[in-house]
């Protein structure tokens, strides 16, 4: 039974230290993080790449992603051009790079890669995430074939959202585990 590898891919600005993504690193011992080269100027291209290195780095285990924000969108990207033995993806929070873009930065992620994922995703949204309407996010799950699962007004899902280690999630990627 092959070991299971969880890759956390945080979004712009990388995920700091109150940020639940950073805690759920601390708490998996033998998780990794994609680490960027420009965590403020992303390049869809470069950050897909880097994504790519690190899942060949797992080769021979069974992965889970866990992206956040504009890791969503490396995820699906990635998930356009390779292949790999990935049994999970836990989706938090992706931005719009389509219509009335807020962040003129993740405008190189456009547009939304229109396949479903070849592996099963949750993708997790919130009523009052200032960087995608609810509405939004439903159809993204719609399109990537993602399990869609509203968690109410949390924000952005990020540390300004208060959550700690985020119980409610740690339950959401626990479906995607063996």
């Amino acid at each position: 039974m092959p070991q299971t590898q969880i890759i956390h891919i945080p979004g712009l600005g990388n995920s700091g230290p109150e940020h639940w993504q950073t805690l759920w690193q601390a708490q998996q011992p033998g998780s990794i993080r994609v680490q960027q080269s420009d965590w403020d100027n992303p390049v869809c291209r470069d950050w897909v790449e880097k994504l790519q290195e690190v899942i060949e780095q797992a080769s021979g285990k069974e992965i889970i992603l866990v992206a956040h924000s504009l890791g969503c969108l490396t995820v699906a990207h990635w998930a356009q051009k390779y292949k790999a033995n990935i049994k999970g993806a836990l989706l938090v929070a992706p931005p719009e790079v389509e219509l009335n873009v807020e962040l003129k930065e993740v405008l190189d992620f456009a547009p939304f890669p229109k396949s479903k994922l070849p592996f099963r995703s949750i993708l997790v949204a919130s009523t009052d995430d200032d960087y995608l309407t609810i509405e939004r996010a439903e159809y993204l799950a719609e399109l990537w074939g993602s399990e869609f699962v509203n968690v109410g007004a949390k924000g952005h899902i990020n540390s300004y959202s208060n959550l700690g280690d985020w119980p409610e999630g740690q339950e959401l990627l626990a479906k995607l585990l063996p």
